[in-house]
């Protein structure tokens, strides 16, 4: 777990996405009944630990993967992307995980300076156009502070639907491997992780929010409704771009 393995090291050298793909395809199939655990194991053999990162919204169903790469490796680099628009409970949140956990490594990421003066002086441009919203207050910084990286670690699940119901255990990210350690997590299982670690919850949720992103794009779920619901309601969106764009 000392370094990367020579076939990545290989292609970060050239730049080959087909490389990476192979090798994202060729561990994809050997993870496809891992646990969580040893998904986040191998991501972290695969690449040693100063060239992987775990990426997290310290939203409402972030804590069990931090946990599990807590009980892996606690230094393992976290990214925490602090858009200017987070509710005060989110950052408040990840602070209490981040001593919970013993996490030892996280970085708060913010947007440019330069953008949002130029972009969004006045904050409305969630509003207006959402989609470059999300592209300089997310995309843009994640690509910037995933530079030094070889592989990412993220949460997402299959059951949370839409564009993520066929998400692989292993995806190539343009020239970075992208595991995806929940991606066979059911909803009941989610539960019972939260449980049996003992996982406090986001103190959003109590009062209906399902899935947590920046304030003004975030409303509360109805019961019966999907968990992402929430998420640009009433508008035809339902990803912020990091995981569309090949974080190159």
């Amino acid at each position: 777990m000392n370094g990367p393995s020579p076939f990545l090291a290989q292609s970060a050298e050239q730049g080959s996405t087909p490389l990476v793909a192979a090798q994202a395809a060729s561990l994809d199939r050997d993870l496809s009944r891992a646990s969580p655990a040893e998904i986040i194991a191998t991501a972290l053999h695969e690449v040693g630990r100063e060239k992987l990162a775990v990426v997290s919204s310290f939203g409402s169903e972030s804590a069990a993967l931090l946990k599990l790469t807590a009980d892996v490796d606690p230094a393992i680099p976290v990214m925490f992307l602090d858009t200017g628009w987070l509710f005060e409970e989110t950052l408040a949140y990840r602070d209490s995980l981040i001593e919970l956990l013993g996490l030892k490594d996280v970085r708060t990421i913010h947007p440019l300076d330069e953008n949002l003066e130029r972009e969004d002086k006045d904050r409305d441009l969630w509003f207006s156009d959402p989609d470059r919203c999300c592209f300089i207050r997310k995309v843009e910084p994640l690509t910037r502070a995933l530079t030094p990286f070889e592989a990412w670690i993220n949460g997402r699940k299959r059951f949370q639907g839409g564009d993520r119901a066929a998400i692989p255990i292993v995806e190539a990210d343009g020239a970075r491997l992208k595991f995806n350690p929940l991606a066979n997590v059911t909803l009941d299982e989610l539960k019972a992780l939260y449980a049996g670690m003992k996982l406090p919850p986001h103190p959003l949720v109590a009062s209906g929010f399902t899935s947590i992103g920046c304030m003004p794009c975030t409303t509360r779920t109805m019961p019966g409704e999907d968990p992402r619901a929430g998420r640009w309601r009433d508008r035809d969106k339902i990803e912020c771009g990091i995981h569309v764009a090949k974080l190159s």
